[in-house]
């Protein structure tokens, strides 16, 4: 099973959402909590699992492939990259689908 590393970036975007929604979703307080552990266990199992998003970031080069996958539910986009040397997937931001563009990812 390949691992899955979250960036600091990304955990800090993963708590102010969390926060948020228990804040501001009385209905289902922990729905994106829930689907975000669903996609990790689904990136841990295939990491090719969300559609293409090719990006730059900067550090690594032209080459690094940058992919998202979606949390239907909660319209999030989960931002990763999977290192197949590693068996690793880095997830570099978790980022809502109505911001208009990506996150930062350099």
């Amino acid at each position: 099973m390949t691992s899955v590393l979250v960036s600091p970036r990304a955990r800090h975007q993963i708590g102010l959402v969390e926060t948020w929604w228990r804040q501001h979703r009385p209905a289902a307080p922990e729905l994106f909590t829930q689907e975000l552990a669903s996609a990790f266990d689904r990136l841990a199992d295939n990491p090719l699992a969300g559609p293409g998003y090719v990006g730059v970031v900067a550090e690594v080069g032209p080459d690094y492939e940058v992919r998202r996958l979606l949390l239907r539910r909660s319209r999030f986009h989960v931002y990763y990259h999977f290192a197949p040397d590693l068996d690793r997937v880095d997830v570099l931001a978790v980022w809502h689908t109505s911001r208009g563009h990506g996150p930062e990812l350099g």
